[in-house]
């Protein structure tokens, strides 16, 4: 059982693992505005708001966006993957071919990459004035055009197949083992991806420093993942995001 392996689980990078959620959480929570502060941007207008907060969608401001997704995913992913880390650690006693780092390296590598498309497409959305500059949606068709799409990615053949992989841990790297712990990692995490794109990119919806999101849709990840509980969860839960997105659409008629 999964979680016979994380609570035997010892040694220093785990130590560092439990580090790096904390220390990501910490920062997501000192570069979050509180609620209601947001509602003064209706008073001084957004460019007062974009000139005062740290974390600004302009060009200037692209590094800071990219680390704070990098921030985000590192605090919402790393709880959802320690299944399949506890997995490897239980290879790597067998096998002299287990690097725990650079399967971490290659794993972080391709949320990395995740993180700079999702700050560049903030960016484009702010600049187009689709989303305020706390990365909350403006427009009721990109809300209900992102909860749709997640929603109807809920029941397609990739994120069942993706989800099957992180449900099975033993059987995605007695798989893939030959291909060396930088590779696993970097194909973990586009299998992780490929479970929770759809869902990350419902920040915009919920606000992209909206540490209640990030919250609850960590909680759904990590549960979707289960192998017991998660297949009762993913289907349902699409059908949810279509209601909402519908909700949505006819709030706004």
């Amino acid at each position: 059982m999964w979680a016979d392996r994380i609570r035997a689980m010892t040694g220093a990078h785990w130590l560092a693992l439990f580090g790096l959620i904390v220390l990501s959480w910490g920062a997501l929570y000192a570069m979050s505005v509180p609620p209601e502060l947001r509602l003064l941007e209706q008073v001084y207008g957004r460019d007062f708001w974009v000139a005062l907060c740290t974390i600004t969608p302009d060009a200037a401001g692209y590094l800071r966006m990219v680390l704070m997704w990098s921030l985000m995913s590192a605090a919402m992913m790393a709880p959802t993957v320690l299944p399949a880390l506890a997995t490897y650690d239980d290879l790597s006693h067998v096998s002299d071919r287990a690097n725990f780092g650079a399967l971490v390296g290659g794993y972080l590598g391709v949320w990395f990459g995740f993180s700079a498309l999702a700050a560049g497409l903030q960016m484009a959305l702010f600049q187009a004035g689709l989303i305020g500059a706390f990365g909350d949606s403006l427009s009721v068709w990109l809300s209900v055009a992102l909860l749709a799409l997640a929603g109807l990615y809920q029941f397609s053949p990739l994120k069942e197949a993706c989800l099957s992989k992180c449900r099975q841990p033993m059987t995605f790297f007695m798989q893939h083992f030959d291909e060396g712990p930088w590779r696993n990692g970097v194909r973990l995490g586009l299998v992780c991806l490929g479970c929770c794109w759809a869902l990350m990119l419902l920040a915009f919806v919920g606000g992209v420093m909206s540490l209640a999101f990030m919250g609850l849709a960590t909680a759904i990840m990590v549960l979707e993942k289960l192998p017991d509980l998660g297949r009762y969860i993913t289907k349902p839960l699409g059908v949810i995001l279509l209601l909402s997105a519908a909700g949505t659409l006819v709030s706004a008629i």
